[in-house]
Parts: C-alpha cells; structure tokens; sequence
C-alpha cells in the first residue's frame, strides 16, 4: 500500500506539474523554497529521473520535492530495474565535500610507497573492531593502499585525553600502533584537530565505529576485513 501511495504521488506531480517544469523547474523550486521555507537554503537542486520530482540538498540531507516546494519526500530513491539506489550519488558527493574540509595534514596517514588506492577511517582507539582493522595496517599498505585516520572518541574525557596524547606524540603512528595494542602512551596536549574530525564525522552522519570512506564516496559502517575491501575499491 506504501509503494502504491507513492506511485499515485509521483503520477500526479509529473501531470500536475509538467507545464512548470517546461520553464526552468530548477529555480521556480529555489523560489518556491524561498518563499515557503525561507530559512531552508538549498545546496544544490537538480533534477530526479522521476518526472515531477527534484533532487534537493540541504547541507548533508537528500530530499525529493515537487516543483512548487508542495510536496516532500525524505528517503532514498531506488530504481528498481537496475537496482541503483539513486540517492547514494547525492550523498557519496556531500560526504566528499565534506571530508575534503580537512587537509592530510590534519589526518594520521599511514602511506605505502605506491599508492593505488585510498580509505579514510573514521576510528576510535579502544573499540575491538577498530583494532581489529587497525591490526591489517600492514596488509593495506602491501596492497598499495593509502589509509587516513580520523578520530571520534566516544568514551568520555579519558577517550579524548588518550587521543590527543596520540596526535601530540613525536612519532604518532608508534603511539597509535601501541595505544590500538592496549598500551599506554604519555599525556601529551598540543594544538589538534580532534573536535573538527568529531564534527566532520558527526556531518558524514557516523554513528558507530569504524567506519570506512572509499574514494568514490560510498560510507561502509563497520569493519571490512582487509581482502574484501580491497576488492570492493578494485572491481
């Protein structure tokens, strides 16, 4: 009965305003918008392959809206022939916008000498299965692949002071080698950047660690042991 409701909503957008999207639909929504919803302010609005509908992004957020900003629909757009989730290019380029606000200066990189592919992970020191993924370190850089860390504690003050004792230290991959190894590093304190990589992660819409950002966007909650994902960049 969904899927009905919203076959029949679809159908009638496309025949009720056909007329309107003859005559610029992109900015006749950004004017609509404007003036329903005057402190929405779109990123970017696009058109969808459904008639009637157009692809609105608000910050990290992809909508389906009607040309007169009427209608909304929140939620990922399927097609279902080619079983292509359409919304996922929306979302890959916001959270590529978004991870690119920080240089790698302000990332712990581990780099092989060649590199063919890249990863960023958004980690926690103490959670088993960033460990996990931690301890394939060297197996990722046998296999060309460049992997960038960015923090989001999540266990308190303690978890914060541990993480920056890490970024602060004279060699920051032998201390996050043994703080990952359930050692302990020497409180240290400096300028950093762990609060801005809790908000980028916080934008990327991370919950949970660890989570993975392959180059072309796509977000993999969770740990991936090293053979699949490296396949997953390569196929």
């Amino acid at each position: 009965m969904k899927f009905l409701s919203l076959f029949l909503l679809i159908t009638s957008l496309s025949a009720s305003y056909g007329v309107m999207a003859e005559a610029d639909p992109v900015e006749t929504l950004r004017q609509a918008l404007a003036k329903s919803m005057p402190n929405v302010k779109p990123t970017k609005i696009s058109k969808s392959p459904v008639g009637g509908l157009y692809e609105v992004i608000v910050g990290s957020q992809v909508v389906y809206m009607s040309v007169d900003a009427r209608y909304m629909i929140d939620g990922d757009l399927i097609d279902i022939k080619t079983k292509k989730n359409i919304s996922e290019d929306a979302k890959s380029e916001i959270r590529l916008a978004t991870i690119n606000k920080l240089d790698t200066d302000q990332m712990l990189v581990y780099k092989p000498k060649n590199v063919k592919n890249i990863i960023t992970v958004v980690t926690d020191i103490d959670c088993p299965y960033c460990r996990r993924l931690h301890s394939e370190i060297p197996d990722y850089l046998k296999k060309d692949v460049e992997v960038r860390y960015i923090f989001m504690p999540l266990k308190g003050a303690s978890d914060m002071r541990k993480t920056i004792s890490v970024w602060c230290s004279d060699d920051q991959q032998l201390a996050l080698d043994i703080a990952k190894a359930g050692g302990e590093v020497d409180e240290k304190t400096c300028d950093n950047p762990i609060k801005e990589h809790l908000k980028i992660a916080r934008e990327l819409g991370v919950r949970g660690t660890p989570a993975i950002l392959l180059e072309n966007g796509q977000l993999l909650p969770g740990y991936v042991p090293v053979e699949k994902l490296v396949a997953e960049l390569r196929k």
